[in-house]
């Protein structure tokens, strides 16, 4: 719900805050020379969502106070209790708003008759209202009834979304999950006291009986079914209603949202719903598949756009400083270590990384440590992907059972339909990638956790502000996307990468840019060479490039390929280490290989680099 409190045309000053799991970021906005929107100031502190504080609006003030301090502006009231809305002339803002996912944000379970099938669309329906989902419950989950009671009791949830069956088919399996949930008397994470929501979005013919069944003991609210048919998936009732159902129950009972709700302007929306919207717009503007993420401390939010679809996914095991013990857990120290240029204990790997995940808020104090976790990101972002694709797949059971029995036996089908080679564009936003010390680190990360194929633009947030826009584009579209082109999105370059796999020294492509300035680079790539090629932002070159082999640089193996490549921060890299990327078992070949690639791209201070060959 909007309350602006002044006309559009008339507004000067925006305030928009990001309550994350570890860092609280607040951005301010104004109207440049009373033409054009643009980004002003960052103010960011640490979250105040657990104890001793137990009460968010700590930390929000005290990140607005920061931008109070650096612009002379006053926003907040006499006694810091809110923000002074609208502006009069000298203090205060037209808009203020805020995007969170601190103290976990929001947690559901789902639960689904097919786990193929009606799981997984409920799966998607959730990740879409920015859920974490915590488990799937299904009727073939291989799990035992006691074994999925025994866990939805353990789980907590915020909310739960049941799903299941087509309208007019058989109620009996969507009645036995009911039965299980009631059977399993589920708690709420937050606040004991209250009915943990329940949304229901299965076979409209067994509402009643599922009303009857958990109405009592759930605040239960019955949507349209996300599987009407078994060709058609019907998302957004059931992602509406988790929106709502999150703003009315969930944040009222989260440590000082009641207080930072009235604050606000607009509803408080989940940080990676603010994500998502804010690549979906780039991905609209740009005509383009895309794929972005948000990298954050509890988790890695991975999204993707293609030919139109958007989907998004939620690894929440996997994130920089909270979750950095799951991703190792996850991973492995091994494949965390592959990614370091120099020898170091296991064990050492191992306690750095718990030291974060119990001190999230440090950052690192030497370059090994920043090494150290930059090479935990490209892990995470790599194991973010593969769930991703997991959920990015084409409908399964459509046009295929004509008895939903048989569809919950089968196997499960088909792989993701996201091609890395199709891929156009890659984004990134999170504090560490904004926060890298060199744009080329934030574009290594992003290359070498989701190898991008062919020719693919890659973009960072500037300084982490892709929720707050995100949020801001649904009341002030214009103003958001100029914010956006001007401010937020930083062009790091574009990254060819020929597919294939060649023997070491083997020309693998060919080059040649007419650069702006009339000049001509031509540029021969060995299998497992990278090469940097300056050209700035704003800038861009007609490229031919003719793979050599087996290689093949996106309209197929051995075809040469026009295209216009364009410039960033960083420039053109050409990256022949092939596709997959595979790294050498000997550790002495291992770190060498990566120095010489560090080098090329000037990744780290040479000097450091220089010591570490000499080691």
């Amino acid at each position: 719900m909007i309350t602006l409190k002044k006309p559009i045309e008339e507004m000067r000053f925006l305030l928009i805050t990001d309550v994350g799991s570890t860092t609280t970021k607040a951005r301010f906005f104004h109207k440049k020379d009373g033409m054009e929107w643009r980004f002003l100031v960052a103010g960011e502190v640490p979250t105040t969502v657990e104890a001793p504080y137990e009460d968010v609006t700590l930390g929000v003030r005290n990140a607005i106070r920061e931008i109070e301090e650096l612009t002379g502006h006053r926003i907040l009231l006499d006694d810091g209790a809110g923000v002074i809305v609208p502006y009069n002339g000298k203090v205060g803002v037209d808009l203020y708003c805020s995007t969170s996912s601190a103290g976990g944000g929001l947690q559901m379970m789902v639960a689904g008759v097919a786990a193929s099938m009606t799981a997984e669309s409920a799966n998607r329906a959730a990740l879409g209202a920015g859920a974490i989902v915590v488990d799937i419950i299904a009727i073939d989950d291989g799990r035992e009834d006691f074994e999925k009671i025994k866990r939805m009791r353990n789980l907590r949830p915020d909310m739960i979304l049941l799903a299941g069956g087509t309208d007019g088919g058989t109620v009996e399996y969507v009645m036995e999950l009911a039965e299980l949930i009631k059977s399993a008397k589920i708690k709420p994470r937050l606040g004991a006291s209250y009915k943990l929501p329940l949304v229901y979005a299965g076979n409209k013919d067994a509402i009643s009986r599922v009303r009857d069944l958990l109405g009592i003991d759930f605040a239960f609210l019955a949507v349209d079914n996300i599987r009407p048919v078994l060709e058609m998936e019907n998302t957004e009732p059931a992602r509406l209603a988790i929106h709502e159902l999150f703003m009315e129950h969930v944040m009222s009972h989260a440590p000082g949202y009641t207080k930072l709700m009235k604050w606000t302007d607009v509803d408080i929306m989940p940080t990676p719903v603010g994500e998502g919207i804010a690549v979906q717009l780039i991905a609209k503007v740009q005509k383009q598949n895309l794929i972005g993420v948000g990298l954050g401390g509890a988790t890695t939010n991975i999204y993707s756009v293609f030919e139109g679809r958007f989907v998004r996914s939620v690894s929440a095991n996997l994130g920089m400083s909270y979750s950095i013990g799951n991703v190792l857990k996850e991973t492995g120290i091994k494949n965390i270590i592959r990614w370091l240029p120099f020898e170091i204990d296991e064990a050492d790997v191992t306690n750095k990384l718990r030291n974060k995940m119990i001190r999230p808020t440090t950052i690192p104090q030497t370059l090994k440590e920043l090494m150290i976790e930059h090479a935990v990101a490209r892990e995470a972002l790599r194991l973010g992907l593969e769930h991703h694709k997991t959920l990015a797949t084409r409908l399964k059971g459509a046009l295929r059972e004509t008895y939903l029995e048989r569809a919950i036996s089968r196997e499960k089908e088909a792989d993701t339909y996201i091609r890395m080679m199709d891929i156009g564009m890659i984004a990134g936003t999170g504090g560490l990638l904004s926060h890298a010390p060199r744009r080329i680190q934030s574009l290594t990360i992003l290359t070498d956790g989701f190898l991008p194929e062919g020719v693919t633009r890659l973009f960072q947030d500037s300084v982490f502000m892709m929720p707050h826009l995100g949020i801001l584009s649904t009341i002030l579209p214009e103003a958001a996307w100029n914010i956006f082109d001007k401010d937020c999105l930083v062009r790091l370059g574009t990254v060819i990468a020929p597919s294939g796999t060649a023997k070491e020294g083997t020309v693998v492509l060919d080059t040649t840019f007419e650069l702006p300035n009339g000049d001509v680079l031509q540029e021969s790539i060995r299998f497992g060479e990278i090469l940097r090629v300056p050209l700035s932002e704003g800038e861009k070159a007609k490229a031919l490039l003719v793979p050599r082999g087996e290689f093949d640089i996106g309209i197929g193996v051995g075809k040469r390929r026009e295209v216009d490549v364009y410039g960033g921060i960083v420039g053109i890299i050409i990256d022949g280490r092939g596709r997959p990327l595979i790294l050498p078992e000997d550790n002495k070949k291992r770190r060498k290989l990566l120095l010489k690639w560090f080098n090329a791209l000037d990744l780290y201070p040479r000097e450091f680099l220089s010591r570490l060959e000499e080691m």
